[in-house]
């Protein structure tokens, strides 16, 4: 059985505009216009997008943003640091639900 991801479909992201090229081009001009320098440079913006990528678990967008993360001056290190910080939101985000989960409790047994 292979596998559901490829590596090698990356490249084709933009097979997905073909039945709809206007929308296509919307995307691309916005999605361009997101990771262009501005108050925040190129290099944080691959570090952000290489985070949210583990986060919303995207194999594809973690090689994308490895590699931009790398092209744009980013090390390992920091790249991992950055991974750390959204697993330990995401990790924060799951938790603090326990308060939701109490106070059904709490309305539960009165």
């Amino acid at each position: 059985m292979s596998d559901y991801y490829q590596s090698e479909d990356l490249p084709r992201f933009a097979e997905v505009g073909e039945e709809a090229p206007e929308l296509w081009e919307k995307f691309s001009a916005w999605y361009s216009a997101v990771f262009r320098e501005g108050a925040l440079s190129e290099r944080e913006k691959a570090l952000i997008a290489l985070a949210v990528s583990h986060v919303v678990q995207c194999p594809y967008c973690i090689e994308a943003y490895t590699e931009a993360s790398l092209e744009k001056g980013s090390n390992p290190e920091e790249m991992t640091e950055a991974v750390h910080v959204a697993a330990a939101i995401r990790g924060g985000a799951a938790l603090v639900h326990g308060v939701q989960m109490r106070n059904h409790v709490h309305r539960l047994s009165m």
